[in-house]
């Protein structure tokens, strides 16, 4: 394993929706949601740390649809402790990551006239 990093829009863009999922999953730890808050933090954390690390396969794609999966059901069952200002750090965090998908060098996902 090598650490390599090149700063590129599809890198920044993964990284912010990265640290926005851990700050979620930390605020949601905090607010009563400590199963869903913790694995929150998991993924999104392997996510940003896959992003510096290269070689490792199915790596950040894998993590980043797990963290995209685990914020939309986090958003879906919210609580009753969760307020309805703090949901846009969710839907923000998986559109980037929804984007990061799109926009990745590896086109993880394939959509024509975008990256096709």
């Amino acid at each position: 394993m090598t650490f390599s990093i090149v700063i590129t829009l599809p890198f920044i863009i993964g990284l912010a929706g990265g640290v926005l999922a851990i700050f979620d999953g930390i605020y949601r730890a905090r607010r009563g949601l400590t199963l869903m808050g913790i694995l929150i933090i998991i993924a999104a954390a392997l996510f940003v740390l896959s992003l510096f690390v290269s070689g490792v396969p199915f790596g950040s794609p894998l993590l980043a649809v797990a963290t995209i999966i685990l914020l939309v059901i986090a958003l879906a069952f919210n609580g009753s402790t969760y307020t309805r200002g703090g949901a846009w750090i969710t839907l923000v965090s998986i559109i980037l990551l929804v984007a990061w998908l799109v926009l990745a060098d590896g086109a993880h996902l394939s959509i024509p006239g975008v990256n096709a």
